[in-house]
């Protein structure tokens, strides 16, 4: 099974760029986010004859908004992550696949740069309700994954030296470490586990960054253990990022073997 991530950043205006990805790589199941469109404004009919099934979820207009794409069964389980009833912000969609055996989880972490410090405070409070999550499922011994733009670069390895100021949310340490608290659950990052030494990036600011490869690495794939073990390839599809008006962030992809 391919698992992929893409921020599309608005989905109206990337449906071409995610046709071409998904003609590239085809994977069985992808997490879109920032779609910006509300759920019955998703352009799903562009994806009319290409096997995928969609299912948007956004309420806030031209703001956040995530969605699901699958070409294999897939049963939407939660369009909100547990823990606030309060927070109506579109991102977050939990699907089961694999006849119910597979719980994944697809995200758009807060950003955390915006609203003073109630914003920044309202990310590491998202984090910690993703992290119950992530410990209910694996306390349960479900085969469980979290997909998608954490807003999170987990070390200095992520992006260029000198490239962050370390005011920004994406590296402060209280970010870092309730990441870091994720992956002690027993989660495992793929594309770090596949290239501890060079794990690409996955986004890059319009201008010359792509060009000159001063990116950020903030789209993650964490797989549970039961996954991991079957972790069989993993990587960036940059060429997506490489086409005209693309969006800022690249797909991210990993495949998973068939259980031993």
């Amino acid at each position: 099974m391919r698992l992929a991530t893409f921020n599309v950043n608005s989905i109206r205006r990337r449906v071409g760029h995610l046709r071409r990805f998904l003609d590239r790589h085809g994977p069985d199941l992808v997490f879109l986010q920032e779609t910006k469109c509300r759920a019955e404004e998703f352009p799903a009919l562009e994806f009319a004859g290409t096997g995928y099934r969609v299912h948007a979820v956004g309420q806030q207009g031209g703001r956040n908004g995530v969605a699901v794409l699958g070409r294999v069964p897939f049963e939407v389980l939660s369009e909100a992550l547990p823990g606030d009833e309060a927070d109506g912000q579109a991102r977050f969609v939990e699907v089961s696949a694999d006849g119910g055996g597979l719980r994944l989880a697809g995200i758009y972490l807060p950003n955390g740069n915006s609203g003073g410090e109630e914003g920044f405070g309202y990310k590491l409070r998202w984090m910690e309700r993703l992290r119950d999550w992530a410990r209910e499922r694996l306390d349960r011994f479900e085969p469980c994954a979290v997909l998608g733009d954490f807003n999170v670069c987990p070390t200095d390895a992520d992006f260029p030296p000198g490239g962050m100021p370390p005011t920004d949310a994406l590296v402060r340490p209280e970010s870092r470490s309730r990441y870091r608290a994720i992956l002690h659950l027993g989660m495992t990052d793929v594309l770090r586990a596949l290239h501890p030494e060079d794990a690409p990036y996955t986004y890059w600011d319009y201008g010359p960054a792509f060009e000159s490869n001063r990116g950020l690495r903030i789209d993650h794939i964490l797989l549970g253990p039961a996954l991991a073990e079957r972790l069989a390839g993993a990587g960036v599809d940059t060429a997506a990022r490489a086409e005209d008006q693309p969006s800022d962030h690249a797909p991210v992809w990993c495949d998973i073997g068939a259980p031993r």
